[in-house]
């Protein structure tokens, strides 16, 4: 596989799921039957895109498998054991998603092969690892988007808690004060997430009865009141009080590294992250909670938010800077008269397109493939170089090159 090839990509239907926003993108009916939550770019077998490849619908997992160095490069397939190493997708929050939080990389293979070895199958409802890889993701603004992002500063938890103190947890919260550090926190959390059914409806009700009239001072009051309309007898509902909560605007950016206690709440974004579905809840769920494995991943420290700007590279480019070694999230946006000239020493990219009607074309004098939004492609290291031209915004997915 040598070409730049157009990418059929997988829509997953989950309840917190939008009924317009990828409709829209994709310019399918809308609103949609079902609600439609992500759109997976890649090739996680869970979902792998389908590329059509002499003239048959291929998943790109399998071309990946025939020809990793053409379509990712020498050095990557070398470093990623012949697998594509990120997962592009748009996130299209029309209720939260669960809380949760992402193991490291030694986590995810002893939690994967501990599974394996218990005999739990990989689409078992109580299985925590569905792969051996970590998850380090970037979370980019399309629409505003509200998000809860790692512990706030012990002082300021301990601020939250006390203006909605239910009786049945003021001794806890007193221990916390009195411990109030990363082992203190843990301790709280812990108790907090095992709660008795009965203690923790009365916990919930006598919170939500305190934080109503405070709904205007802070916008965390306001989420703990909608969180719980949405899982009335949910502990999660208290994480506006435990977590930095943010409201990204329109190409700002967040980055997650393991162990980050997050949640994404409302809005439409891309997400890049390494190659893996590993999460582990907290609340906001029906699905499995499982309090002793994510304890153990959990960074309890506190975590100021660090807002991503992106950086200029070149005339039509923006790059997103992160940490992480599998992806590197990039905006084009190209005006009409400019075009975009890709580096030659790059690896695999995907390129979605949100606005516009670009043309992408190889330098080797293939025909160009027309963009619009919603589209998106793949381009695979063999091609040599690539341009854009053609009023657009694309985003782009590739591999960082040392």
């Amino acid at each position: 596989m040598r070409h730049i090839s157009i990418l059929k990509n997988v829509i997953q239907e989950y309840a917190w799921g939008s009924h317009s926003a990828i409709a829209d993108l994709l310019g399918n009916e809308s609103p949609s039957e079902k609600p439609q939550a992500e759109l997976w770019m890649g090739a996680h077998p869970k979902a792998s895109s389908i590329v059509y490849f002499k003239e048959e619908a291929v998943p790109l997992n399998q071309l990946i498998a025939a020809y990793p160095d053409e379509i990712l490069g020498r050095s990557i397939a070398r470093k990623f054991a012949n697998q594509l190493p990120y997962l592009f997708k748009i996130l299209a929050a029309a209720k939260p998603l669960s809380i949760q939080a992402h193991p490291n990389l030694a986590q995810a293979r002893e939690g994967f092969i501990k599974e394996n070895k218990q005999g739990i199958a990989l689409d078992a409802k109580n299985r925590n690892y569905k792969d051996d890889n970590h998850k380090p993701e970037c979370i980019c603004a399309l629409t505003p988007y509200w998000a809860l992002c790692g512990f706030r500063k012990v002082p300021e938890i301990l601020s939250f808690l006390s203006r909605i103190q239910p009786s049945g947890l003021s001794g806890m919260i007193r221990a916390f004060s009195n411990q109030p550090d990363a082992d203190g926190l843990k301790i709280f959390f812990k108790h907090l997430l095992t709660l008795q059914a009965d203690q923790r409806k009365f916990v919930i009700q006598e919170a939500i009865t305190k934080a109503r009239p405070l709904r205007k001072e802070n916008p965390a009051y306001e989420w703990m009141l909608r969180l719980q309309a949405g899982y009335e007898d949910d502990l999660g509902i208290f994480s506006p009080m435990l977590l930095n909560l943010i409201c990204l605007k329109p190409g700002q950016a967040l980055f997650l590294a393991a162990g980050e206690l997050h949640a994404y709440l409302d809005g439409v974004a891309i997400e890049l992250m390494a190659n893996s579905d590993n999460v582990l809840r907290g609340g906001l769920t029906p699905k499995h909670v499982d309090v002793p494995e994510l304890l153990n991943v959990l960074n309890f420290r506190e975590q100021p938010l660090k807002i991503l700007s992106p950086v200029k590279s070149g005339d039509c480019e923006q790059v997103y800077p992160s940490q992480a070694e599998e992806f590197v999230l990039s905006k084009l946006t190209i005006k009409n008269g400019m075009h975009y000239i890709s580096r030659k020493d790059r690896g695999v990219e995907i390129i979605l397109c949100t606005d516009g009607n670009p043309m992408i074309s190889e330098k080797t004098g293939e025909p160009g493939i027309a963009l619009h939004k919603g589209r998106s492609v793949i381009i695979p290291a063999a091609v040599d170089q690539y341009s854009i031209e053609g009023r657009g915004t694309l985003y782009k997915a590739s591999v960082p090159m040392s």
